[in-house]
């Protein structure tokens, strides 16, 4: 029962709610014992050959009027606890997504989309089975269980409930460890979902590349494993859960024994009626219900128990990245400064970056080049706050960048990753994703500097384009632009440019890089890239190798160091005269 105490904020929250719903429920099992002592009396009136027209009209008339009575609170309790139980499902799941979004990347890599989706689908249908079937089946249990008993005692005859009782201590054992049974299995049964979840949205979102290599078949045969995993541990748990019926049936069994072998004894007598003894059958049959809720009552509270488990473990789950108290939150502005000494990612071996100084005045443009996996991205997350654990510090404008707030930070810097992610929307709500209220004009304005007015426009529904999940509709060229465009329309104190520039061809580059140059005089510009045409305008270009620079200066200053700078420099203009010669 440990459950209903973790979620005890809930259930003060909404206790008169619950409070009425619980009172209807009692009022429900009152009513319920009334239809058998009616019949109870009537199987007397019968024998005693008492039994008028007029009396069997009144006695129809109460079954009717309890009928009605029973309806109406029935839909006032399915209403009230219900509907509390999707309520505390909304208001997990939106702790859950507002966890979600404040995680840093740390928590990403730990957990798998999949596994987040699980949390936030299926163990919050458990949860909610918790507040509405669980409260439902404990208060519906006691208080049908505990009237009849009553009635049972008082109306029939004490010693037939004594020996009815008698074997219901049986059934709290066996419910006991069988629900310690089915909350490990049914643990292991969410995890196994988990897994399966994470398997989907992977070969859904790497479809293109399991086609290309023709790995179809072996994609389907690990669906299948994992399928048969997720039958396999959820059959385990249903092999238990099939245990309660059967037990709470031959418990009851036992009571139906005992009570129609005394009450023969008692009705031959004379110390009971026939309609007594009918009546008492009847309440024992009404206690049937208690009994098999008694058994669903463990199944629930242990599945909900294990999922609450796991979103617990979510939310406990803590941030690395953590405004300071009374952080500054006005808009950065100024001179930044890299004095970084060293970084490694968490939970890895060897260092990342080492030794990068570097100073950009306001208004300049840095150009950071260097081969793949030499930190050039890094040097852009620690920027943007994805990690803080470094030595060293970076500052803007003359505060360490952690010194203020993420809003401050952030909201004014434009960054064009190489991943470019796109919405499932149209291409106009894409651009202004970050102020939905901008207009057309503004729109059309960001998407000509990122040349990519004319594209939009060739497109069967213009800027009403649906581009489809992450851009899968789109040319990476197309998806590259759209992206620049976005953090163009934001107008930033800073714009990040990292190897967004890849998927477009040498006159599109000098285009937009062009535009941006005389869009963005007085602000300030980083741009990391493989291709030296887009830095080689940059007031100070630093070259990027195994974490360290390695060599610093001017377009020309670097070209003459007659190092990787320069070795790439010719290497890719050989390139482009050679494509030059074909065309």
């Amino acid at each position: 029962m440990g459950i209903f105490k973790r979620l005890s904020w809930f259930f003060k929250q909404e206790k008169k709610s619950y409070l009425v719903g619980i009172g209807a429920l009692i009022i429900v099992a009152l009513l319920q014992l009334i239809p058998p002592r009616i019949i109870g009396i009537v199987v007397d009136e019968i024998e005693m050959g008492i039994i008028t027209q007029e009396s069997l009209l009144t006695w129809l008339l109460i079954l009717a009027s309890t009928a009605i009575g029973q309806y109406v609170l029935r839909y006032l309790w399915r209403v009230r606890i219900w509907g509390n139980a999707a309520k505390l499902e909304q208001i997990v799941r939106k702790q859950l997504f507002d966890h979600f979004t404040n995680m840093d990347n740390e928590f990403f890599q730990k957990y798998r989309t999949g596994d987040l989706m699980a949390h936030a689908t299926n163990d919050l249908r458990g949860l909610r089975m918790v507040a509405g079937g669980g409260i439902l089946t404990m208060a519906d249990a006691i208080s049908v269980g505990l009237t009849t008993l009553l009635a049972m005692i008082f109306i029939v005859d004490w010693r037939l409930t004594l020996l009815a009782i008698i074997p219901l201590p049986l059934l709290a054992m066996t419910s006991r460890v069988l629900g310690q049974k089915l909350h490990l299995r049914f643990r292991d049964a969410q995890a196994a979902f988990s897994h399966l979840n994470d398997k989907v949205q992977e070969s859904i979102q790497g479809i293109k590349v399991i086609k290309t290599f023709g790995q179809e078949k072996e994609d389907i045969e690990q669906f299948s494993k994992q399928t048969d995993n997720v039958v396999e541990k959820n059959r385990s748990v249903y092999k238990i859960d099939s245990l309660f019926d059967p037990a709470i049936t031959f418990i009851m069994g036992i009571s139906y024994f005992l009570t129609i072998l005394v009450g023969g004894w008692l009705i031959s007598g004379g110390e009971i009626s026939v309609g007594d003894f009918v009546t008492f059958i009847n309440y024992i049959g009404m206690l049937v219900w208690p009994m098999f809720a008694i058994g669903r009552l463990f199944n629930i509270i242990e599945r909900g128990s294990a999922s609450y488990d796991r979103i617990e473990n979510l939310l406990r789950e803590e941030t690395s990245i953590v405004e300071r108290q009374g952080a500054i939150d006005r808009p950065v502005t100024g001179e930044l400064s890299f004095e970084l000494d060293s970084f490694s990612y968490p939970d890895e071996e060897g260092t990342t970056l080492k030794n990068i100084h570097f100073t950009l005045e306001a208004g300049g443009t840095l150009g950071v080049v260097g081969k793949t996996g030499a930190g050039k991205t890094t040097i852009l997350k620690l920027l943007l706050r994805e990690y803080d654990g470094y030595k060293g510090r970076i500052r803007y404008g003359g505060y360490d960048i952690r010194d203020y707030t993420l809003d401050a930070l952030l909201k004014h810097i434009g960054y064009v990753p190489q991943d470019n992610y796109l919405f499932s929307d149209t291409i106009r709500e894409n651009i202004r994703f970050a102020d939905p209220s901008l207009s057309q004009e503004a729109v059309e304005a960001a998407a000509k500097l990122a040349d990519i007015h004319e594209d939009i426009l060739a497109m069967p529904n213009g800027y009403d384009t649906e581009v489809g999940e992450r851009g899968v509709s789109l040319s990476g060229g197309q998806k590259q632009r759209i992206s620049i465009a976005r953090a163009i329309l934001i107008n930033p104190e800073l714009m990040i440019l990292d190897d967004s520039l890849s998927a477009v061809d040498a006159k599109t580059e000098e285009s937009i890089l062009s535009g941006l140059k005389e869009l963005r005089r007085g602000q300030t510009t980083i741009i990391a890239a493989h291709r030296i045409s887009s830095v080689m305008h940059a007031e100070e270009i630093i070259v990027v190798e195994d974490g360290e620079i390695v060599e610093r200066g001017t377009h020309n200053s670097l070209l003459e160091q007659d190092g990787w700078y320069k070795d790439m420099y010719e290497q890719q203009q050989l390139v482009r005269e050679l494509e030059g010669g074909e065309v």
